[in-house]
């Protein structure tokens, strides 16, 4: 056989072999993905029980709070403007109040928030209000539903504004400064939350009042006002100043202490040498540099007290 004909032979023997490789390859891919997916139905099947279980503890657990959130109520009745400055100190909540929305709320007394028996159907959210001029509702509530398909819904309390104070009608303010009127853009209303149903499937205040603030509201109550922490963060930063002036001072104080004792160093050394060149001893040398260090006025003479200096 020639060398090319042995050379196409082997070629195709090699290409025979690939494409055997290749077809067992795509074979093994193709069952193994099939068992992927009996696999993956497994898992999915032991996440819907996991779900079922998870619905009937949180059931349970919801019927135990409310008695704690009854009492909790009740407590939270006796501090005078608790509601409103919980929402002040929360940021998200924050950013939709205006200066009259705050004002408004300085009525609100009461905060409820009620989850369905079933829980996965939806909530619902109340608020208590004193007698205030602003609207004529003792209570304002939103609902929030999902149906057996899945779809989101939300109703609300009709708020029945009094005589031009209709809060989501004010978008702007005029205000004067410098003898100059000017228009002042207010954030939307607060209170139109309460009209707003376009979106109930992603209703963000509602359900950062259902998820955050309803399971603790004292903590956003007692965040500390800012202003204040900005006095404390200024007077620290005073106290440090301080401390760092004396520092600075003391590094100078000991710098010059160490050219003091380098000097007397320098003037012990001489003398012991030179005290050594007249033949005294050791000892007498010792007693001299001891003389220097107390204050001598005469370290040529030997002295064995300062009295004899």
């Amino acid at each position: 056989m020639s060398a090319s004909a042995a050379k196409a032979s082997k070629k195709e023997a090699n290409s025979n072999h690939d494409g055997a490789g290749d077809e067992t390859s795509e074979k093994e891919q193709q069952e193994a993905i099939e068992h992927i997916d009996e696999v993956q139905n497994e898992i999915d099947r032991l996440i819907e029980s996991a779900s079922e279980e998870i619905l009937k503890v949180e059931q349970k657990y919801n019927k135990l709070r409310q008695p704690f959130f009854q009492k909790r109520s009740e407590l939270i009745g006796k501090i005078p403007n608790f509601w409103v400055t919980t929402f002040v100190n929360h940021p998200q909540v924050s950013a939709l109040l205006g200066e009259e929305d705050e004002e408004a709320l300085h009525y609100l007394s009461r905060v409820e928030v009620t989850e369905f028996e079933d829980i996965k159907s939806g909530y619902r959210i109340e608020f208590y209000f004193d007698e205030n001029p602003y609207f004529e509702n003792k209570v304002l509530s939103k609902e929030f539903h999902l149906n057996e398909s899945g779809d989101p819904s939300s109703k609300s309390t009709e708020i029945k504004w009094r005589s031009g104070k209709d809060l989501t009608k004010r978008v702007s303010q005029s205000q004067t400064k410098g003898g100059r009127k000017r228009q002042h853009e207010e954030p939307e209303s607060f209170f139109t939350w309460f009209t707003d149903h376009a979106d109930a499937g992603a209703d963000e205040l509602g359900e950062v009042i259902k998820d955050d603030i309803w399971p603790n509201p004292l903590q956003y109550y007692l965040v500390p006002d800012m202003d204040d922490e900005e006095g404390e963060g200024e007077e620290e930063d005073e106290d440090e100043e301080g401390l760092e002036d004396i520092d600075e001072e003391g590094d100078e104080d000991g710098e010059e202490d160490d050219e003091d004792e380098g000097e007397d160093g320098e003037v012990t050394s001489t003398i012991w040498f030179r005290l050594q060149d007249f033949g005294f001893s050791i000892w007498e040398i010792y007693l001299v540099e001891a003389n220097i260090k107390i204050g001598c006025s005469s370290p040529s003479s030997i002295c064995t007290t300062n009295n004899n200096c």
